[in-house]
């Protein structure tokens, strides 16, 4: 089962539903890499040296131009992935989560950073609201707090009606896996989204 990960700047952005980590400081695998040379895959959690690591294979294999998210379980710190999805973005990398993958909050806004995007068959995409001393849902949607990630969404072309969609999913301490019609609806791919993970074996994963 997927893990919570506190986030350093307030938004938790990894899952659990046994108990909240009490710091960043706790066990979490940061993202590594791997490359076959045509894409480059990735695990783990984003942090603030997982754009150096990235930039490192990148530069190494320039021919790979797809970024594999296997397990994402999202990022410890919030600044550091929406620089990182940005760079991905710019880079012009299409993102795709196969079949037994899974990516859920800070993993599932850098999926969205691709220019082309897919999701096999079973992925899981999971969201939820970020939390910290108040959740996001319960800050009012006039409050500038938002405005970070609705600049996100706007710059690659994701309509911000799926940020509030996050926030409404599920609780900061709880996560929604979303349904096919779901990943349709706010265009997370850019060719149709097949049937994806159920919740149970999502969880389970």
């Amino acid at each position: 089962m997927p893990r919570m990960i506190h986030s350093l700047k307030s938004r938790f952005t990894a899952l659990s539903f046994m108990a909240l980590i009490a710091c960043v400081g706790e066990d979490y695998q940061p993202m590594t890499f791997s490359s076959d040379g045509q894409t480059i895959v990735a695990r783990g959690a984003i942090d603030a040296g997982t754009l150096d690591r990235f930039l490192e294979i990148a530069d190494r294999h320039p021919a790979a131009k797809t970024l594999v998210l296997e397990y994402v379980e999202g990022s410890v710190d919030d600044e550091a992935n929406l620089i990182f999805s940005r760079e991905v973005r710019a880079r012009g990398f299409a993102t795709h989560v196969p079949s037994q993958g899974l990516i859920a909050s800070g993993g599932t806004d850098l999926f969205l950073a691709g220019t082309s995007r897919s999701l096999a068959a079973g992925a899981c995409v999971g969201v939820h609201s970020w939390g910290g001393d108040q959740e996001g849902r319960d800050v009012p949607k006039s409050d500038p707090i938002h405005q970070e990630y609705l600049d996100y969404y706007d710059d690659i072309g994701i309509a911000g009606a799926f940020y509030w969609f996050t926030l409404e999913a599920a609780g900061a301490d709880d996560i929604h896996w979303m349904t096919r019609t779901e990943a349709n609806q706010f265009a997370m791919t850019t060719s149709g989204s097949q049937n994806l993970g159920s919740t149970a074996s999502c969880n389970a994963r």
